[in-house]
């Protein structure tokens, strides 16, 4: 029988994950919590159908290791990308305000089995992202190489 993969299977290299299903949404969401980015870096291209943010991701899945060998937790710049796009709207967010730093809670999705409906990613403060989809297509893909995290900690969440 086969077993699950573990992160300890895994390789350093860079993720390239999709998510076509509830299910691969919730991984790509456990991997994005807590990503940084500036109001700035994300962008709807209604020709294209598609959303994106550049994300500073943490990397939950180095998170260990980093720990055991005494070394320091690390980021790295992500795409976060949905496609299939008809609409976005946002509460919570001030677009004019070019200074303001969000904070990437969870993503979701709230639809049919078919894939419309809508991904909502969650801020920190209240803020929310609502994406309207016609199909379920999202990808998360790192573009630079990790660097250590500034702050040297692991995002702490209060219980």
């Amino acid at each position: 029988m086969a077993q699950d993969a573990r992160f300890d299977d895994g390789r350093e290299a860079p993720l390239n994950l999709g998510a076509l299903g509830g299910e691969d949404l919730t991984i790509l969401s456990a991997l994005a919590q807590d990503a940084v980015f500036p109001v700035t870096e994300m962008k709807w291209d209604r020709a294209a159908r598609r959303f994106v943010c550049l994300i500073n991701r943490f990397r939950w899945e180095d998170r260990d290791l980093a720990q055991s060998q005494n070394r320091a937790v690390e980021r790295v710049q992500s795409l976060l990308v949905i496609s299939d796009v008809s609409s976005v709207s946002s509460l919570g967010i001030d677009r004019a305000d070019r200074d303001m730093i969000l904070s990437l809670m969870s993503i979701a999705f709230d639809g049919e089995p078919d894939g419309a409906g809508h991904v909502i990613l969650t801020l920190a403060g209240d803020g929310a992202i609502r994406v309207a989809v016609d199909a379920l297509d999202v990808t998360l893909r790192d573009v630079t190489r990790p660097y250590a995290a500034p702050s040297g900690k692991v995002p702490q969440h209060p219980n």
